[in-house]
């Protein structure tokens, strides 16, 4: 059985290939989405991580939930920057 995590919460794959919570064994795309498994932060009302919120001339980002090496931030322009600089220039943004 495989073993991940999704948006901070631990995931199995089940015997059909489907990927379960593992605290539930509901198939993950079965439930709305959870709150950060890391801080406990629904998204937005626009699907942005709860921790990050609306970030200027951001593409997409992704907090990490918990993994500093999985956070990174997309800008409109292509440019990308992943880890902890991700995260230490979402929090610069966010505090200006």
């Amino acid at each position: 059985m495989s073993r991940d995590t999704w948006r901070g919460h631990r995931i199995v794959e089940s015997e059909d290939g489907v990927w379960l919570y593992d605290d539930t064994r509901r198939p993950v795309c079965a439930e709305p989405c959870r709150p950060c498994g890391h801080c406990g932060l629904a998204n937005t009302p626009e699907g942005h991580d709860g921790c990050l919120g609306t970030l200027p001339d951001v593409k997409n980002a992704c907090c990490g939930h918990g993994e500093e090496s999985a956070a990174y931030v997309q800008f409109e322009g292509g440019r990308r920057i992943s880890g902890r600089a991700a995260l230490e220039w979402a929090r610069a943004v966010t505090r200006t």
